[in-house]
């Protein structure tokens, strides 16, 4: 079968799975092939082999990639020396990168359309085509050890256990727009009108889990281990924290956050966006 499109997710977790979601869903109408490369960079140290079982569709094929694969398909970038762009020119059709896709997005371009002439080669981090929540959990299932990690966590739910995603680190919109004491007045608001309420708190800031468990005590539950997306146990318990939260009964997520929304979706619970105004 003939390659159709060569697709390089960027970005984060949430992100790489809403842009693979977004190319399966594209291809349905499209005869040939779906070739993924996963990147393993510091934003998201960790091979899709070491996270998620096996995706068994014939017309998909990932691949890891190394120096070889770095050098024809990464994305064209200063630390690379935009090299892969001079390889990339010859051997695809057509090419998007990630600067183009959510403008050409906004404007209506037909994505199915441009992939259809075959042999194009995109790299994105951003949503650019309807997908189905089915279409995800199909997509990712994460391996039995962690499957088994996320079993334990959602074993100490209440009856009433809502989840919180509070983004803060390098993400300045959510900073900015998602202070926690809007998240306060949700989750106050919560257990006054059940007195059953936990909280499952998934963040990057160690400083936003003491001050929610100094405020919460008993009722709050979440990870003791430090957050550094930058390793394999930290992506692990990355994929641990979005499938938790993808249990609660709500997710109280920040602004302008895909984790929160892919959380969200893997659940099929409803996401409300905590923000200004």
């Amino acid at each position: 079968m003939k390659r159709q499109m060569l697709l390089v997710p960027s970005g984060g977790l949430g992100n790489r799975m809403r842009v693979l979601a977004c190319a399966v869903t594209m291809m349905e109408k499209l005869p040939g092939r779906l070739d993924v490369v996963w990147f393993r960079h510091s934003g998201l140290n960790a091979s899709f082999a070491s996270l998620f079982e096996p995706v068994d569709d014939d017309r998909l094929h990932l691949c890891e990639g190394g120096w070889f694969e770095a050098l024809l398909w990464e994305r064209p970038r200063r630390n690379n020396l935009f090299v892969p762009r001079l390889f990339q020119r010859f051997l695809f059709r057509a090419r998007l990168y990630e600067q183009y896709v959510t403008p050409l997005f906004r404007q209506g371009f037909d994505f199915r359309a441009w992939a259809s002439q075959g042999n194009v080669y995109m790299a994105t981090y951003t949503r650019f085509f309807p997908y189905e929540k089915t279409t995800l959990q199909r997509l990712f299932v994460p391996v039995a050890r962690l499957r088994e990690r996320v079993d334990r966590c959602c074993k100490a739910f209440s009856s009433h256990t809502v989840g919180v995603h509070v983004r803060r680190t390098d993400h300045a919109d959510a900073i900015a727009e998602s202070p926690l004491e809007l998240f306060y007045v949700q989750l106050d608001k919560e257990i006054v009108d059940c007195a059953d309420t936990r909280i499952y708190l998934a963040s990057d800031s160690e400083e936003v889990k003491a001050e929610m468990k100094a405020r919460y005590g008993a009722r709050l539950l979440c990870s003791d281990r430090q957050a550094d997306r930058g390793t394999q146990e930290g992506i692990e318990d990355g994929i641990v924290e979005m499938y938790v939260l993808s249990r609660t009964k709500t997710i109280y997520g920040s602004y302008l956050s895909s984790f929160s929304e892919i959380a969200a979706e893997l659940g099929d619970v409803p996401l409300k966006v905590v923000r200004r105004g």
